[in-house]
């Protein structure tokens, strides 16, 4: 196969990749102790579970649709 055979290059695939660890970090961190219905557990609603780890996830999903758009430059 040539190398022109292939839809994406490395560069694609790295960027994917590390997207792709970006948005594993930010579901790990939205993971923790669950309340129960005989205790409440306020860290349920902390800032970090609910603000910071879905964006995190979100610009790791919208860095895997950049890496599937990203064409590089032709010399």
């Amino acid at each position: 196969m040539k190398k022109n055979d292939f839809a994406f290059g490395k560069t694609n695939f790295l960027m994917i990749g590390i997207s792709m660890v970006i948005v594993i970090i930010g579901f790990l961190l939205m993971t923790g102790a669950e309340s129960t219905r005989e205790t409440f557990n306020p860290e349920v609603f902390s800032p970090m579970r609910v603000k910071i780890a879905p964006v995190i996830c979100l610009v790791g999903f919208l860095s895997i649709i950049a890496g599937i758009m990203y064409r590089p430059r032709k010399k």
